[in-house]
């Protein structure tokens, strides 16, 4: 029972922690309905020189994963209102 105990405990730590380590960036505090529509900013995406493998929303942002202009991967955050970047995340 005990050794179970220790096993949720730490599952749950576990669970927290990445939880808080996961959190994107807070984009935005504006609604939805004064964001660009996922096709417009799909669009200024492509304009910025990324290549797009996968577009979602993220909480209060969009978020992409692909390529950048140099073919470098990226994970990349935007403001949905503007289509400025708020944080990227560039690989080798």
């Amino acid at each position: 029972m005990q050794k179970f105990l220790l096993s949720a405990a730490a599952f749950a730590f576990v669970a927290t922690a990445s939880g808080v380590a996961m959190a994107g960036p807070a984009c935005t505090k504006e609604p939805r309905d004064k964001w660009l529509s996922e096709e417009a900013m799909k669009t200024k995406v492509a304009e910025l020189g990324f290549k797009v493998k996968t577009f979602k929303i993220s909480g209060p942002c969009y978020e992409i994963y692909g390529w950048n202009k140099d073919g470098r991967k990226a994970e990349v955050y935007f403001n949905p209102t503007n289509g400025e970047i708020v944080k990227a995340e560039i690989g080798g």
